[in-house]
C-alpha cells in the first residue's frame, strides 16, 4: 500500500449552510457572515456544498460561486473541504478539478446518487475521481441520502489510494465505525457524520466531527472537541450532553436542513429558507426548536 501524505484535517468541521434570500436566491452577504461567525467560534474546517449546503439544488454556476467565495472568505484561517458530489463520474471529476483550481484544501466525495452503482462500480468511480486530482479526499457515506452504502469493503479497497485519507461515516451505525477502524487502520481517518453518535465516534478513534448542527451551536461543538483532544472524555461527554437534545431533534425530525436553517435564525444568524422542494419548518416545529434552543441564546 502506498504511503499516505501527511494528514492534517481534524477537529470540528461545519457542513456549511448555503444562505438564501426570501426568494430563494443564494445570499452571498449572509454566506460571508456565516463563514466569519464559524471562524470566530473556533471551527477547524468549513465544508460548503454538502448535504446541509443543498448542493443538489444549486446550478453549476452557483456551486462555483459558493466554492470560490468560501475559499476567498476563509483565506487560510481554516481548512476548506468542498463537496463535489454529482450523478456521474464525469460530473464529479469536473467539480473536483474546479475546486482544486479555486484553491480548496480537500474534497468531500459521496457515492453518486440515483444511478445506484454496484460496489465494484463505486470503487471504480472513486478511483477515477481520486486519480483526477491531487487533493486529499474525505469519503462521505450517507446511504440514506444517496441510496448507496459505501461499505467497509469498498472503503478498504480505495484506502490504498494516496489521497483517499478520511471518511465521514453517516450511517448512524455505531458498529460500522469500529469496523472501518479495524479494516483500514491508519489508512483512513474517521470523522463522525452522525450527530447523535459523536461521543461514540471519538471513543472509536475519530479525529473529527462534520456536522450541520455546527452552524447553530459552533462554540459548544468546539468545546466538546477540545475536551476530546485533551483526552478528558468525562468532560467531553458532559459537554456533548448540553447539545444532545438539539442534535436529536435535528437528526430525528425528518427535516435536518430545514431545522438547521431555522436554528441559525433563532441563534441570531439568519440564513433564509431552504430551496424548494424543501420548505421551512411549520410554526409548531419552530416553537419546539425555539424551546430547545432557548438555553443557548445567551451563549
Amino acid at each position: 500500500m502506498a504511503s499516505k501524505v501527511e494528514k492534517r484535517f481534524k477537529g470540528i468541521f461545519v457542513a456549511l449552510v448555503t444562505p438564501m434570500t426570501a426568494d430563494q436566491e443564494v445570499d452571498h452577504e449572509s454566506l460571508r457572515s456565516m463563514i466569519e461567525h464559524m471562524i470566530d467560534q473556533g471551527v477547524h474546517g468549513i465544508i460548503p456544498l454538502g448535504s446541509t449546503g443543498e448542493y443538489y439544488a444549486l446550478s453549476d454556476d452557483e456551486r462555483q460561486a459558493v466554492t470560490a467565495e468560501t475559499i476567498e472568505a476563509v483565506a487560510g484561517r481554516a481548512s476548506v473541504v468542498v463537496g463535489v458530489n454529482g450523478g456521474s463520474t464525469r460530473a464529479v471529476i469536473g467539480y473536483a478539478r474546479q475546486a482544486e483550481k479555486l484553491g480548496a484544501d480537500g474534497l468531500l466525495v459521496a457515492a453518486p446518487y440515483y444511478a445506484l452503482p454496484t460496489p465494484g462500480e463505486l470503487v471504480e468511480h472513486l478511483r477515477s475521481v481520486a486519480g483526477a486530482v491531487g487533493l486529499p479526499i474525505m469519503l462521505y457515506n450517507y446511504p440514506a441520502r444517496t441510496g448507496v452504502d459505501m461499505t467497509p469493503d469498498v472503503v478498504q479497497r480505495v484506502a490504498e489510494l494516496d489521497n483517499v485519507q478520511y471518511i465521514k461515516e453517516s450511517t448512524g451505525d455505531e458498529a460500522r465505525m469500529g469496523e472501518i477502524a479495524r479494516c483500514c487502520g491508519e489508512s483512513i481517518s474517521l470523522f463522525c457524520g452522525c450527530d447523535t453518535l459523536a461521543i461514540e465516534a471519538f471513543e472509536t478513534g475519530a479525529v473529527g466531527w462534520v456536522g450541520g448542527g455546527v452552524n447553530v451551536l459552533p462554540a459548544l461543538h468546539v468545546e466538546m472537541y477540545e475536551q476530546v483532544a485533551r483526552g478528558d472524555f468525562v468532560a467531553a461527554r458532559a459537554a456533548y450532553e448540553r447539545i444532545r437534545p438539539v442534535m436529536e431533534l435535528m437528526e430525528n425530525g425528518g427535516k435536518y436542513t430545514q431545522f438547521v436553517k431555522a436554528g441559525c435564525g433563532i441563534m441570531g444568524h439568519p440564513v433564509g429558507p431552504p430551496r424548494q422542494p424543501l420548505l421551512p419548518i411549520s410554526p409548531d416545529e419552530l416553537a419546539v426548536l425555539q424551546n430547545a434552543l432557548a438555553i443557548y441564546q445567551s451563549v
